[in-house]
């Protein structure tokens, strides 16, 4: 009898009748959060799942990103352009036949000069 009891202590904790196979039923009806074998991983699961919450906020973060560099950069090129005519127009109005005209059409009585500036000199 005594090597009868003990081949049953042997086979105890082997879970042939103590626990159940999951079965397709136990996910619908919810079951499975109470198996034990569930239970203890989720932390697990739960820690799984605030990463892939962190992950997804990242993304998301990251395509905000990337969109306000792409419009910035296009402003940037925009501002680039606008200065390059500015400066273009500037150096054809201060061109010295832009002027001449200019003055013409206004109708003001002024020449221009045909002999280069002399320096006045006062004597004290």
């Amino acid at each position: 009898m005594a090597a009868e009891k003990g081949k049953d202590e042997e086979f105890v904790g082997s879970g042939t009748d103590g626990s159940k196979k999951l079965s397709v039923r136990d996910f619908i009806s919810g079951r499975i959060f109470t198996h034990e074998e569930v239970v203890t991983q989720l932390p697990f699961v739960f820690f799984l799942t605030i990463l892939a919450f962190i992950y997804i906020s990242n993304h998301f973060s990251m395509e905000k990103l990337l969109k306000e560099a792409a419009s910035l950069n296009k402003d940037i090129q925009e501002l680039r352009i606008e200065a390059i005519t500015t400066s273009s127009d500037l150096m054809y109005f201060s061109k010295q036949s832009v002027i001449l005209d200019k003055v013409r059409e206004s109708g003001v009585d002024l020449e221009e000069l045909t002999e280069p500036p002399r320096r006045i000199i006062l004597k004290k």
